[in-house]
């Protein structure tokens, strides 16, 4: 016995030992390595030992850190070892836990030392069920009034006990969950009075204590008072809510909203229960009733809160303005899902929408933002369709309808006008009001870059122009005047002021505004669509004012012109209903770009070249949204086009894109008109674009592109050419031929898109460009480069800002994105010799529209097929493909090679596809697998395109390579999950109707090159040079810590198994059963493919069901897991023969691997341990996300601090 004993004390001290290893990073790495293994060994190895070492080693004899170690220890063996104990076991346990909360309620005991005890205990009491937690609750009960700390143990434990019914957990089974919760609501008739005992008693002894000075005492009762409340938040996301009410803990909680001390805690129990939705089942009027309290009393605390400000309410005291949020989001919640229990009482409606509007109103941006959310649920839910239901009364209203048009009745037009003032306000950002202008930003606190945690301003701002739409939705007339009133205001201000471009940012703020308003209004099915005459004649007088001002306006400075040129064009929906202003507003374009200059002789000048080409986008904007009312225009513009362009006063980037607002209208007018329109656009271009001599001087070897980059006016004339292109195919009525049948065929197929009949001589030249293009990277080119050439072929900083997800740097005017393309300077465009960025833009431009050009023919049927040849393409764009860069070779696989997979006729699959997946299936495998054992080996992954980042620190450039890295691995699965997808593989069956499970008739399975024509995998299987590679790909990917590229492979996979299960290929057998098999087992151990796991083990479980019979692979593999035994595996076979279900047989699967692995797998118990209690961690408030944790002293513990 006593020898025993020994031992089991050097095991503690050794674990003790191996524990302060592991945290001292003093400590040598392989002694770090060695005391983890040391560990695990013990945590897998025998459960009697590991419960009786962490007993020890919880004691007061150890540090702090050892102890809280051990508190782990124990929690993970309840939680995942539980069942190898027997009963009499898990009763010792539970008791020696219990006493353990005595012996620790100890004022000198560390607060987490606390927290994990009371934790282990209701970890053992969710683990053992309902009789041990009603045995323990009397105990509970009278341990909790022995004083301050045992009531705040007795707190702790009971925040951790319904855990597994307020946390989704699909490893906790079903009945076990039910049971827990039966167990816990019958309970509640006990539990909830002493909550509310502990939260009075201690709320009441740490005022007494504080007022006699007695500090420690008033510390212990004020963190029973905070543990208590913690647990009743535990308690609010499901208790009932009736009895909330009905055993005081609306009340008590509402109480101490009064409390500095206390109410940020209290007010996270009403955001919680004010989120409740009204179950079918519950109670109506005691549900309403308890929900109107909490109502009323957020609104007295807010009250409260306002009169201890002062007497001006708007001005809230810096220190409430935590709280003030507090409840405003907890109103919000209380609107957003319960407005109907309030519903009832004809004063309180109108008071809470009228409290909500001075959130919205509020200078505290915090408050307002809060509020946002109210209001665009609110008139979201107003401006839906009403559903026809069963229960529709006579008159086709439900009571769904009456509740909304009595709240309706309370949105009034002061309302709804309130709501447009301070969202025009709030449109703007702080950062873009220049210091010294006339504009003044008052007490009103605009969003700024400087905010925490609010998302970016794009998203804000998003959600405040939806709300602009439903109020215009809702009231059309008050929304077209309030934006024409202040838009007027505007105007006028600028008019006066002394320099009207630099107080801009409040005109160009309203652009978008305007532009929801009149969208919404003339968008045709709304009143206007509707005929209502009044209405209509009055929305049309408001903005046919407007517009009016709008002409009059003569700006010709460049910022001013480019403004002007927006707003005219966002005017293009109103257009529809007054065709008469049509010519006007085309005119004013015109009269806007002729008055700025065109030439830019010198860099001041760049500026007008930008609004130049915003105002020529302009043209689109009206074009899409004016519809036939321009349609009668269609020659006036062209004839101004002509002149202009005769006159040499139009650029071919301003060309490009009025050609581009051409299409539109052309695509309104119909295939006819298209057809004409692009002859008449084209046809300059074909004369340029097919000329032999400029494909034979810088075409026709790779250092022909850098004579061409001398060439200014050729060079953007190349430029220009393949951008307008691909402009026109994208606006051109693009037709997606998706093979809806595998017997679709490039003989068979006819011209869907008005493009067909240019493709032959558009198409041509463009291989060899990007051939060209792609030479220049291969190591015997790029030597002979000059520098300026070299140089340009580094990544920008643009590109670079995009990588390292810091947004994109700000751009000077002179600089467009124009189109689709890159960014160009087009500024210098055939006026400067052209420097190392120019060059580099170019290029990029090139390879873009280059690439999207191809992409988007492979659409139009067969004409792309018909005016190339497969080997020139595949010359083009996978000659060089083994020194392209990682970036490039994705937006090649997006844009080229995915579509052509895509829209490929199947009998074309032959010459085309092999020619082109072959080099880049079998590069990327090993491209990728070299830079993911790097990063995986070394911590860094290396990337061809290195050597073009020019700058920044390691860490910045390793996180580049890596995103460069992520990016083509999910480019590339992406290509792997398009080859496995249905509309590619019609001929694939389907294993829900393949019959009685794993009863595949072994006559009828099918020879592999059977599924080549109907299956695109079974094509590529068919082609050994394409199979090894895709197949390496897919088995390395496991491998992978990416859980963006997995689900892609997975679709893959899954096509590989049907095929193995109804074709009688050997090989194919052996991949699966054997490799993928393994390989889909490893990628489980990675707690990345988390997501994914429940596909992962379906394959898994397809695999055994199916071929087990048939090959002996799937139990070898499962035998060669660590802990499995013979028995484990028969007794899981034996499972299965008893369910037909799916979804049982994948559960199954999913336990033995787990078994088998001893929980290795992190994919499958990432899930399983996302309960387990851990240290505490900071949570951050004023947040966009209203976060639902429930915390302690300002602290998150367990779930919260699992991220």
């Amino acid at each position: 016995m006593e020898a025993s004993s020994n031992n089991s004390s050097n095991l503690a001290s050794s674990v003790a030992q191996a524990i302060a290893v592991s945290l001292d990073w003093t400590s040598s790495p392989d002694a770090r390595k060695a005391a983890v293994a040391f560990l695990e060994s013990i945590k897998t190895g025998d459960v009697r030992i590991l419960a009786n070492t962490a007993f020890l080693l919880v004691k007061k004899d150890w540090s702090s850190e050892i102890r809280l170690h051990a508190f782990k220890m124990l929690q993970h063996l309840v939680r995942l070892r539980w069942e190898e104990l027997n009963p009499t076991e898990h009763r010792n346990f539970a008791n020696v836990t219990v006493d353990l909360m005595s012996e620790i309620a100890n004022p000198s005991e560390e607060w987490a030392l606390k927290s994990q005890t009371a934790a282990l205990v209701a970890e053992v009491v969710r683990s053992e069920g309902v009789n041990l937690w009603q045995e323990l609750l009397p105990a509970l009960v009278s341990l909790s009034a022995k004083g301050p700390i045992q009531a705040e143990l007795v707190s702790m434990m009971l925040r951790w006990l319904p855990e597994d019914i307020t946390v989704h957990n699909e490893d906790l089974e079903a009945d076990r969950r039910r049971l827990l919760l039966r167990g816990l609501t019958l309970s509640l008739p006990e539990i909830l009075p002493l909550l509310y005992t502990l939260l009075e008693r201690h709320f009441g002894a740490a005022l007494s204590e504080a007022g006699k000075q007695q500090v420690g005492l008033a510390k212990q009762h004020a963190s029973a008072v905070t543990a208590t409340l913690n647990a009743i938040n535990a308690y609010s996301e499901w208790a009932p809510l009736p009895d909330l009410a009905k055993y005081g803990i609306i009340h008590g909680c509402g109480f101490l909203l009064s409390s500095p001390d206390f109410r940020l805690h209290a007010c996270e129990f009403f955001k919680l229960v004010s989120a409740r939705k009204r179950h079918a089942d519950t109670s109506t009027p005691e549900f309403d009733s308890a929900m109107s309290t909490v109502f009323h009393i957020l609104m007295n605390a807010f009250k409260e809160l306002l009169h201890s400000s002062g007497v001006n309410a708007g001005a809230i005291d810096e220190s409430n303005i935590e709280f003030a949020e507090c409840l405003c989001e907890s109103m919000v919640f209380l609107g957003s899902t319960n407005l109907q229990c309030i519903m009832g009482d004809s004063t309180a409606l109108p008071l809470y929408l009228q409290q909500m509007l001075g959130f919205f109103q509020h200078q505290k941006l915090v408050l307002h933002f809060q509020s946002l959310h109210f209001w665009l649920a609110l008139l979201r839910d107003l401006m839906s369709k009403p559903k026809a239901t069963a229960n529709s009364s006579a008159d086709g209203s439900d009571d769904a309808d009456k509740e909304k048009q009595k709240i309706m009745s309370f949105v009034s037009d002061d309302v709804c006008s309130a709501l447009l003032d301070v969202s025009f306000q709030r449109l703007l950002k702080r950062e873009k009001i220049l210091h010294g202008t006339s504009f003044s930003l008052g007490p009103l606190e605009l969003w700024s870059d400087d905010v925490d945690s609010k998302g970016n301003f794009g998203q804000y701002r998003s959600k405040l122009l939806e709300l602009i739409k439903f109020v215009t939705s809702y009231k059309p007339v008050i929304a077209g005047a309030k934006v024409s009133e202040r838009i007027d205001t505007i105007i006028k201000s600028l008019l006066l002021s002394p320099m009207p471009s630099q107080d801009l940012a409040v005109m160009e703020s309203m652009q978008s505004a305007l532009e929801n308003v009149v969208s919404t209004i003339f968008d045709g099915s709304n009143v206007i669509g509707g005929g209502h005459s009044e209405v209509q004649v009055g929305l049309c007088r408001i903005f046919e004012g407007l517009l009016h001002q709008l002409l009059s306006l003569n700006w010709t400075e460049p910022a001013l012109a480019e403004v002007l040129g927006h707003y005219l064009g966002v005017m293009g929906p109103f257009l529809n209903y007054f065709p008469d202003a049509a010519g006007r507003v085309i005119n004013k374009l015109f009269e806007l770009l002729n008055s700025l200059p065109f030439a830019v002789k010198d860099p001041s000048t760049s500026s007008a070249r930008y609004a130049r080409l915003q105002i020529c986008t302009s043209f689109i904007h009206i074009a899409k949204t004016a519809d036939k009312s321009i349609l009668p225009h269609m020659k006036g513009i062209a004839d101004t086009m002509a002149y202009l362009q005769k006159e040499g006063r139009l650029l071919r980037g301003e060309h490009n894109l009025l050609g581009e607002a051409f299409l539109v209208m052309a695509s309104a007018a119909g295939f006819q008109q298209q057809q004409e329109v692009l002859a008449w656009l084209l046809e300059p271009l074909s004369q340029q674009w097919t000329q032999i001599e400029w494909q034979n001087n810088y075409l026709s070897e790779p250092l022909g592109l850098v004579r061409l980059c001398v060439e200014t006016p050729t060079m953007w004339s190349v430029f220009h050419c393949i951008t307008f292109f691909e402009k026109a195919l994208k606006r051109s009525g693009t037709r997606k031929t998706h093979l809806s049948s595998q017997n679709n065929s490039a003989a068979s197929s006819t011209p869907l898109h008005p493009m067909a009949s240019h493709l032959s001589w558009m198409l041509p030249p463009l291989p060899k460009l990007l051939r060209a293009i792609h030479s220049l990277w291969s190591p015997s080119v790029s030597q002979t480069l000059p520098g300026e050439m070299k140089a340009a072929m580094t990544m920008s900083d643009a590109e670079q800002y995009s990588l390292l997800g810091e947004g994109k740097p700000k751009l000077s005017k002179g600089t467009s994105t124009s189109g689709t393309g890159p960014l160009v300077t087009m500024s210098k465009e055939g006026y400067t010799e052209p420097n190392e960025s120019d060059i580099r833009n170019w290029m990029k431009g090139i390879r873009d529209s280059g690439y999207n050009v191809l992409g988007l023919a492979t659409t139009v049927g067969d004409s792309f097929y018909k005016c190339l040849d497969s080997h020139s393409v595949a010359l083009a764009l996978v000659e060089n493909i083994q020194s392209m860069e990682f970036r490039h070779l994705r937006l090649l696989v997006h844009s080229v090679l995915i579509p052509l997979v895509k829209n490929c006729p199947v009998d074309l699959w032959e010459v085309w596809l092999e020619k082109l997946l072959h080099p880049l299936l079998l590069h990327s495998n090993q491209a990728l697998s070299c830079s993911w054992s790097s990063l995986l080996q070394e911590g860094r992954a290396k990337v061809p395109d290195a050597q073009a980042i020019l700058a920044g620190t390691d860490s910045k450039v390793e996180v580049m390579e890596e995103k460069l890295l992520r990016d083509l691995t999910r480019e590339i699965c992406s290509l792997l999950s398009l080859i496995a997808s249905p509309q590619l593989n019609t001929g694939l069956p389907s294993l829900e109707h393949s019959g009685q499970i794993s009863r595949v008739d072994l006559s009828s399975l099918k020879a592999l090159d059977s599924f080549a024509s109907s299956s695109m995998v079974g094509f590529i299987l068919k082609h050994q040079g394409l199979a090894l590679p895709a197949l390496q790909i897919c088995l390395e990917a496991f491998k992978w810590t990416d859980g963006e590229a997995m689900p892609k492979v997975s679709v893959f996979c899954g096509a590989l198994v049907v095929l193995a299960i109804f074709t009688n290929s050997m090989e194919l057998q052996q991949f699966v059963a054997k490799d993928l098999f393994s390989a889909i087992i490893q990628g489980l151990a990675l707690e990345s493919n988390a997501f994914i796991s429940a596909d992962l083990v379906s394959h898994c479980r397809d695999i055994y069901i199916y071929l087990c019979d048939r090959h002996p692979a799937p139990r070898e593999v499962l035998l060669s897991l660590p802990c499995i035994k013979q028995h484990d595996l028969l007794a899981f076979e034996e499972a299965l023969t008893k369910t037909a279900s799916p979804k049982e047989q994948k559960q199954y699967m999913k336990s033995l691997l787990l078994l088998a692995t001893g929980n290795k797998l992190k994919a499958l118990v990432a899930q399983k341990t996302v309960n387990v209690i851990t240290n505490v961690t900071t949570k951050p408030r004023n947040t966009v996300n209203i976060v639902e944790n429930r915390v302690d002293e300002g602290e998150v513990i367990g779930l919260a601090a699992i991220s």
